[in-house]
C-alpha cells in the first residue's frame, strides 16, 4: 500500500500528466463496480473523472450520451426529437443521375470508333484488301493513296482493313504490323521519323526481353547437370516468360547474326524455344544471351528534338530492319505533312525498301485534298501513288443506314423518336455527305435530351444540336486562325463592342496597329490587312461588302457573322492575345477622337 500512497500523493500535488493504468494511480480494483469497468477507457482518459466518486455511478448508457456532440444534444433537446446523422442529403450530381439513361455506349458515335461493319464502303474495303494481301504472303504491298472529303469513311475503313490484316497475320503466323500516324499532329519529318523509330525500338526491346527469358530458362535447365543440350526437351511455356504477342518471327538472331532467320520464321510453333536445337552447348546459349543483351543496350530512343535528321532516319532504319516483317505505315492527313515539311519524308519512306535487308515497308496515305500530289516531286509521286482509292460522299439514304446501325448500339431501346435519324441524315447530307457530322449531330442531340432529363430524343433536340454544333465549328475555325488574322478579328470585335456599325477597313486598321504594339507583333500594311479581312469573310466569320465612297474611293464595310462572346473567348485564350491589358481605353480613345 506504500506504493499506492505515493501515487495518490503525486496526484494530489497536481501531476495530471501521468497516464498510467488505473492500478498504478491508487484506485482499489475491488472497490470498482462492473459499470465502472465498462466506462473505464473514457474515465482513465480524464483524470478528474477518476478522482470524482460521483462519476463512478454513471452507467454505460450515460457514458455513451456523454460522448455525443454537445451541440447536437442541445439541438435535439430544443426540437424535442432525436437528431439523425444518416439522413440522405441531395448532392450536386444526384438530380442529374436520377433520370433513366439514354445512352448505352456513347463512344460508338465518336469518330475514333471503328465499327465491325462499314455500310456502303465494301467496294473500297475490298480494293484495299486486294492490295495489302501481298503482306500476308511476305511480299511488299503497293503504296496506296486514299482520297475523299471529310467524313466519307476513309480513316475508319483504313483502320478496319488494318485490324483485319494484323489479325490474319497472327492467324497464319506471318510477321505483319500497321503503324498509324496522324500528320495533323505529327506534322514534321523529324517527328514522324522519331515516332516510328521509338515504336519499333519498343517492339524490338519486347522481342529481345522475351527471347532472353526463354534462353535463360533453357540455360537454367541445362545447368542442372547436363553439359550438352542434345537431350533437353524443348520448353513450351512453363519455365519461360513469353510475350503473349510474340510469334515465331520473334525467334530471330541479332543484327550481326541472321543465319537462322528463315528457319525460325517458317516454324508453326508460336513459342520462342523452337530453335533450341541450334545450340549444342551451354557456352553457345551464353554467347547468344550476351549478343541479345548487347543488342538491347544498343537501342537508344530518339528524343523529340535535338538530333540531326539523318541520325533519326538511320535509327528508324535500323529499328525497322532488326528482324523480318512487313510494315504498313498509315499516314492520315498526309497533305498536312507535305504542306508543312515538303515531300522529303515521303521520298525517304518510299525509297527505303531498296536498302532494307529483312523488312519491307508500304505506305498508305489518307488525304482530304484531291490535288495535293500536284505539289510532289515527280519521283515521289510516281513511287508513292501506285494505287489510288477514292471515297465518294454519302447521300442521305446511306447516312441514314450508318446512323441506324450505330444507334442500335449507342442508345437504350426506344430512346429515339422516328424522325431523329432521318433529320440528322438530312442535315449532314446538305453538307457534302459528312458521316462524321451526322454522328456528331446524333450524339449531341442525345446529350441535350439527357441533360434535359427527357425520356426520348426528339426533333427539337436535333435542331438544338445543329445550332450548338455551328457554334462549336466557329470556335474551332477561330482557334486555328494565324496570329495576324486573330488580331484583325479582335479589332473588329472591339469596335463592335463599342457600338460601331458598318465598320470600315480604316477603322479596323487603326485598332489593329495598336493591338500589334500591345503584343509586340509585326504590323502589316493596310492592303495586307484588307486581304486578311477577305479571308475572314470567306470563312464566314465576318460579312464584308465593298462600298463606294464616291470621290473618296472604295472601302470594305463589315460586321461579325459569329457570336461575339464565344469568339472573343477563343481569341483571348490565345497566349499572345490573352496578355493584352486595358484595351478599352485606346478603343474608347478611337471613338473620342
Amino acid at each position: 500500500m506504500g506504493g499506492n500512497d505515493t501515487t495518490s500523493n503525486d496526484r494530489d500535488e497536481g501531476d495530471a500528466e501521468d497516464s498510467a493504468p488505473s492500478a498504478d494511480i491508487g484506485i482499489d480494483i475491488d472497490d470498482l463496480s462492473l459499470d465502472d469497468l465498462d466506462g473505464g477507457s473514457s474515465d482513465s482518459a480524464d483524470p478528474t473523472s477518476a478522482a470524482d466518486p460521483s462519476d463512478s455511478t454513471q452507467t454505460t448508457d450515460t457514458d455513451e450520451s456523454a460522448t455525443a456532440d454537445p451541440a447536437m444534444s442541445d439541438t435535439s433537446q430544443e426540437n424535442g426529437t432525436p437528431q439523425e446523422d444518416d439522413t440522405p442529403q441531395g448532392g450536386l450530381f444526384d438530380d442529374l443521375l436520377s433520370g433513366d439513361p439514354i445512352f448505352e455506349n456513347k463512344d460508338v458515335l465518336r469518330p475514333s470508333y471503328t465499327p465491325d461493319q462499314l455500310p456502303h464502303r465494301q467496294d473500297q474495303i475490298n480494293d484495299m484488301a486486294t492490295i495489302l494481301v501481298g503482306a500476308l504472303r511476305g511480299e511488299t504491298p503497293s503504296n496506296i493513296l486514299i482520297y475523299g472529303k471529310t467524313g466519307t469513311g476513309k480513316t475508319a475503313s483504313a483502320k478496319f482493313v488494318s485490324n483485319e490484316l494484323e489479325t490474319t497475320s497472327q492467324k497464319y503466323d506471318v510477321p505483319c504490323e500497321v503503324e498509324y500516324i496522324n500528320c495533323e499532329v505529327t506534322d514534321t519529318q523529324y517527328r514522324v521519323l522519331a515516332q516510328l523509330a521509338n515504336t519499333f525500338i519498343e517492339a524490338n526491346e519486347r522481342h529481345i526481353e522475351s527471347r532472353l527469358a526463354s534462353l535463360r530458362a533453357l540455360k537454367e535447365r541445362a545447368d542442372t547437370g547436363q553439359t550438352s543440350l542434345d537431350d533437353i526437351e524443348p520448353d513450351t511455356n512453363e519455365d519461360a516468360e513469353i510475350d503473349p504477342d510474340a510469334t515465331s518471327s520473334d525467334v530471330v538472331p541479332s543484327v550481326g547474326d541472321r543465319s537462322d532467320t528463315a528457319s525460325s520464321t517458317n516454324s508453326t510453333d508460336t513459342t520462342i524455344d523452337t530453335d533450341e536445337a541450334d545450340f549444342d552447348s551451354i557456352a553457345a546459349v551464353e554467347e547468344r544471351i550476351a549478343e541479345l543483351e548487347a543488342d538491347l543496350d544498343a537501342f537508344e530512343p530518339v528524343p523529340m528534338t535535338g538530333w540531326p535528321t539523318d541520325r533519326v532516319y538511320s535509327t528508324f532504319f535500323d529499328a525497322v530492319d532488326y528482324h523480318e516483317r512487313v510494315v504498313v505505315i498509315m499516314l492520315d492527313e498526309i497533305d498536312k505533312l507535305v504542306e508543312k515539311s515538303g515531300d522529303d519524308t515521303l521520298y525517304n519512306l518510299s525509297r527505303m525498301n531498296s536498302e532494307l535487308d529483312n523488312s519491307r515497308v508500304s505506305i498508305m496515305g489518307i488525304s482530304n485534298d484531291l490535288k495535293f500530289t500536284e505539289f510532289l516531286d515527280p519521283r515521289v509521286k510516281s513511287s508513292l501513288g501506285e494505287e489510288e482509292i477514292v471515297f465518294p460522299p454519302y447521300d442521305a439514304t446511306q447516312l441514314r443506314d450508318i446512323l441506324a446501325a450505330r444507334a442500335d448500339i449507342a442508345f437504350e431501346p426506344d430512346s429515339l423518336s422516328e424522325d431523329v435519324i432521318p433529320l440528322c441524315a438530312a442535315f449532314a447530307a446538305q453538307e457534302h455527305g459528312d458521316a462524321r457530322r451526322a454522328l456528331d449531330l446524333l450524339r449531341t442531340a442525345g446529350e441535350l435530351a439527357e441533360r434535359g432529363q427527357t425520356e426520348r430524343v426528339g426533333e427539337d433536340h436535333v435542331r438544338q444540336a445543329q445550332e450548338k454544333i455551328e457554334i462549336d465549328r466557329v470556335v474551332e475555325v477561330v482557334r486555328t486562325l494565324p496570329t495576324q488574322s486573330k488580331v484583325v478579328l479582335f479589332a473588329v470585335i472591339l469596335l463592335e463592342r463599342n457600338g460601331a456599325q458598318n465598320i470600315n477597313t480604316g477603322e479596323v486598321y487603326n485598332i489593329y496597329r495598336r493591338l500589334c504594339d500591345e503584343i509586340d507583333a509585326d504590323v502589316l500594311t493596310q492592303r495586307r490587312v484588307t486581304d486578311l479581312i477577305s479571308e475572314l469573310d470567306m470563312l464566314g466569320i465576318v460579312n464584308a461588302v465593298v462600298v463606294s465612297k464616291g470621290r473618296y474611293g472604295r472601302t470594305k464595310e463589315m460586321n461579325l457573322s459569329v457570336p461575339i462572346d464565344e469568339t472573343e473567348a477563343v481569341l483571348t485564350s490565345d497566349s499572345r492575345l490573352g496578355d493584352i491589358e486595358d484595351v478599352q481605353p485606346f478603343v474608347q480613345a478611337r471613338f473620342d477622337s
